[in-house]
């Protein structure tokens, strides 16, 4: 071979060849284009399709008139969502967890209900999880290459060492989350029960093969901004994970009525409030309620025992522990 014909040769493979191939790695499959685009998170709106030249109330009015939809696609799915909720419930009284996993808007949610748990039930930290795509950094600034790897979520959630005793809720708009799919399956291997929230339908996922022990199908609609699931799809996701744990927690007696009782007094609002509730539910006077719930170092319930049954703080707890920790069940039994 002369040096000239390899000369070209070389220049040809690296300079064209290897250029070439990289670009065609870098390109979406085609059946991964399709799937993508007949997602119906994916599809236009026909309502909004001259936003771009809307004045500025007009814009806001058409996302007000999309956003009324919502609490009625979320109420369409109350069937699911309460065999959902019955699920954790008695996976908590095993000492079971619930744990999201999501990726962007949907991991951040995850993470918001999950940290409120502790504050608003007295939950311990680990009761209520939330894995994000990305880990810490991606709740603060977009990781999005983050939810492509099915193996990672699968890693990520193996670290908490899930259990049969565990139900664990995939948030994905799409439905099809990489990240999500790879922590659901996951689950299942250790028997743990799968929930998946998202926006796209029962008929999509069972075209791609996706299930879970619960679907929580709200059917949304197209987005006002064509893909932009953190608008519609985000609000119908709070408010799915919102009724998941407060029904929980409702069911395991952590409120009086419509009442937090199991709250911890972590900051000086939530001092106040503790107060306030044991006054309300009482009848007790400010100093009253302030004296009993230093004695109880500040635990709502065994306050409430006492001051309306006129037990001690050792017979309060008593009777809480008997109870399971129901106010009215300690009262009455």
């Amino acid at each position: 071979m002369s040096e000239v014909l390899f000369v070209e040769i070389y220049y040809f493979t690296f300079s064209i060849l290897f250029p070439l191939y990289h670009f065609l790695l870098s390109m979406p499959a085609p059946s991964l284009f399709h799937e993508i685009a007949g997602l119906p998170t994916e599809q236009k709106n026909p309502e909004t399709a001259r936003i771009d030249v809307a004045s500025v109330e007009e814009i806001l009015r058409l996302i007000n008139d999309n956003d009324t939809r919502v609490p009625l696609a979320v109420r369409a799915e109350l069937p699911a969502i309460t065999a959902a909720v019955e699920c954790i419930v008695e996976r908590f009284k095993r000492g079971g967890r619930l744990i999201y996993s999501g990726a962007g808007t949907s991991g951040r949610l995850g993470i918001v209900d999950a940290s409120e748990c502790p504050p608003t039930y007295g939950t311990p930290p680990e009761m209520v999880q939330a894995l994000i795509a990305g880990g810490k950094e991606a709740v603060f600034q977009a990781q999005e290459g983050a939810e492509d790897k099915p193996e990672v979520g699968a890693s990520d959630l193996a670290v908490l060492n899930v259990s049969a005793n565990d139900v664990v809720c995939g948030i994905a708009a799409s439905g099809r989350t990489p990240y999500v799919l790879g922590a659901l399956q996951e689950a299942k291997h250790h028997g743990a029960a799968t929930i998946l929230v998202t926006t796209s339908t029962r008929e999509k996922l069972a075209e791609l093969g996706i299930t879970a022990d619960f679907l929580i199908c709200p059917n949304v609609g197209p987005e006002v901004i064509m893909g932009s699931t953190r608008m519609k799809s985000g609000t119908a996701q709070k408010l799915v994970l919102n009724m998941l744990t407060t029904a929980s927690m409702v069911r395991l007696g952590k409120t009086f009525g419509n009442v937090m009782i199991d709250l911890q007094m972590t900051n000086a609002k939530l001092v106040e409030r503790a107060k306030r509730i044991v006054m309300d539910i009482t009848g007790a006077d400010y100093d009253e309620a302030s004296r009993v719930l230093s004695l109880t170092d500040g635990h709502v319930k065994t306050a409430l025992v006492m001051i309306l049954g006129n037990y001690d703080i050792d017979t309060a707890r008593k009777r809480l522990d008997a109870a399971n920790g129901f106010v009215r069940l300690a009262l009455e039994a």
